[in-house]
């Protein structure tokens, strides 16, 4: 499966892998400062922004997608940065393929299984499904009684684009995410370890990496360290990205 990329600078390689109903264009604020200096992938996972769709989402696969996106842009090695679900990508590749990986980051999830927290998330996106939508405008009335939190529904709002028959639909496979959701919550390998340099990244308001996640994270990662970023949640890197840049950019150039 051939992933949509954009790539851009110059030096080492850096992939960026986003998260859950996201696309590449969700990390740039990380991807502009580091390109400055290195060569930075943000990459499409599948069933999300233009890369293929498939019935298909475990993260095996995943990784396996950006195996061959690296075997196609000939890079051996790199640094790879995932968050949330990008994340767990980002594991799985790191403990199924240590020798493409230089430095592991990874933003705000933990080597663990986590419950549903996405359904009325998944039922918002179905009702935006189900109607004709004229404009985005539309779009955000018929998620807000699913949705309170506006920053929620302008994130989700980015994957909606007019197709080719000049409708507004959803650019991630909805039916797929659906249908594999358990999957996308579910663990990442855990039979293998990785002894590469690795670096969790936390928001202080998020719950998605707990104290009682440590031997989780230890198990596969002896070598990981953590950076709690005050005042953010999830979207650490949206909220506050001076601080997630500043961490990131310390943590690669650390010898």
């Amino acid at each position: 499966m051939q992933l949509n990329y954009k790539q851009q600078g110059q030096g080492p390689h850096v992939i960026l892998i986003h998260g859950l109903f996201g696309s590449l264009e969700n990390l740039n604020v990380i991807a502009k400062p580091l390109s400055e200096f290195y060569t930075v992938t943000n990459v499409d996972l599948r069933n999300h922004g233009k890369s293929p769709h498939s019935d298909t989402m475990t993260y095996a696969a995943m990784a396996q997608d950006i195996i061959e996106l690296l075997t196609h842009l000939n890079i051996d090695k790199a640094h790879i940065i995932g968050h949330s679900m990008g994340g767990k990508v980002a594991m799985e590749l790191a403990l199924t393929h240590p020798e493409h990986v230089n430095k592991l980051i990874v933003l705000d999830i933990a080597p663990v299984s986590y419950p549903a927290r996405h359904t009325k998330i998944i039922q918002a996106l179905k009702a935006v499904a189900n109607e004709s939508i004229t404009d985005r405008k539309h779009a955000d009335a018929i998620m807000q009684p699913f949705i309170d939190e506006m920053g929620v529904r302008q994130f989700l709002l980015k994957s909606l684009a007019k197709n080719d028959e000049g409708n507004f639909a959803w650019r991630f496979n909805l039916l797929s995410l659906d249908k594999n959701y358990s999957i996308i919550t579910d663990n990442v390998n855990e039979n293998n370890s990785c002894l590469c340099d690795t670096l969790f990244i936390k928001g202080n308001d998020s719950d998605y990496i707990l104290a009682e996640h440590r031997a989780a994270i230890n198990a596969r990662f002896s070598n990981a360290s953590a950076k709690i970023i005050h005042g953010a949640g999830h979207w650490l890197h949206a909220q506050k990205p001076l601080a997630v840049n500043k961490a990131i950019n310390d943590f690669l150039t650390a010898i």
